[in-house]
């Protein structure tokens, strides 16, 4: 069955709010008179009814009818699990330890 409903793939940024979550998709736009491609984020409020999505995780989202001021969306599925979501990082130099430790 083909549905008309648009679907956007983006990044969990916020995990705060009861049965929400706030979804970050990037995405590219070419500029009107150079012509230069640059990429661009939105934040997008989505409805998490289970409340399984978790801080860094990939995931799929759908245009639904308004469920309260801000969300328009809700999360269709879960597409990746992020494993170093709960950890803050203070610098550029533990960013890069905890990647090359991800590697391995």
């Amino acid at each position: 069955m083909e549905s008309n409903k648009r679907t956007k793939i983006g990044r969990v940024v916020s995990d705060k709010m009861d049965k929400t979550v706030v979804v970050a998709v990037d995405s590219r736009k070419k500029h009107p008179l150079y012509r230069k491609s640059y990429k661009y984020t939105t934040k997008y409020k989505s409805h998490d009814a289970k409340g399984e999505c978790k801080l860094g995780d990939a995931v799929k989202i759908v245009e639904s009818r308004p469920i309260s001021k801000e969300k328009r969306w809700r999360v269709l599925e879960i597409i990746g699990r992020d494993m170093t979501a709960g950890v803050e990082l203070k610098d550029e130099t533990e960013a890069l330890i905890a990647m090359d430790e991800k590697k391995k």
